[in-house]
């Protein structure tokens, strides 16, 4: 069963598996008595319901439904960049596969109660952690994804602002040039939640209204 959660605005998100499209695009005909198309967007002829197809990371110019499908069969290698304040996991995925990554954990002092001096040492030092982490995860991305100049896309997870910071390094200026805006949202990343990025990041996103 395919879950769904709510759009800003309206309407809800689904997440469907490239392998699993063909057929889902087939049940939305037939529970509205058949679809009109224009470019990525279908609409029932019952009773005027919308489905919008948000392709991939890698085929973000794809202009119409058939060359979606097209793409899908055929999927680009992308770079994975998951961070949190306690861990990093860097990668590279063809398919599903994983080519090559690179987890890595940092220590981030815990927030405090004390108050006063005592409070003020303690996020001095957590914000020395923090650029820490960041420097280091800036250093791995950059060995471990620079070297593959035919990525079509660099995905993100996690903590937005640490990503952000991340991509600030000059060495990843190309890499940041390919982020994909769509956040993963990941838990602290280990080599298993690498690789289960790899799988949601080809999921197509499906805008659905109502």
């Amino acid at each position: 069963m395919v879950k769904a959660r709510p759009a800003a605005g309206g309407g809800r998100w689904v997440e469907i598996s490239p392998e699993r499209l063909k057929g889902w695009l087939d049940g939305f005909y037939g529970r509205h008595n058949g679809a009109t198309e224009d470019a990525l967007t279908l609409t029932g002829a019952s009773n005027g319901d919308t489905a919008t197809l948000h392709p991939p990371p890698g085929l973000d110019g794809v202009a119409d439904i058939d060359t979606l499908l097209q793409g899908l069969a055929r999927p680009p290698k992308i770079g994975l960049l998951l961070v949190r304040r306690g861990a990093a996991a860097v990668g590279v995925a063809d398919g599903t596969t994983l080519e090559s990554s690179k987890v890595e954990r940092f220590y981030v002092q815990g927030r405090t109660a004390a108050g006063g001096w005592s409070q003020q040492r303690y996020a001095r030092r957590r914000g020395n952690q923090t650029d820490a982490a960041v420097e280091e995860t800036a250093g791995i991305a950059a060995r471990v994804l620079s070297g593959h100049t035919d990525l079509a896309a660099l995905v993100c997870g996690g903590d937005r602002p640490m990503i952000d910071l991340v991509l600030e390094d000059p060495r990843l200026e190309r890499l940041a040039a390919l982020r994909h805006p769509h956040l993963l949202e990941v838990p602290e990343p280990r080599l298993a939640v690498l690789e289960e990025a790899a799988v949601a990041a080809r999921k197509v996103r499906i805008h659905l209204v109502p």
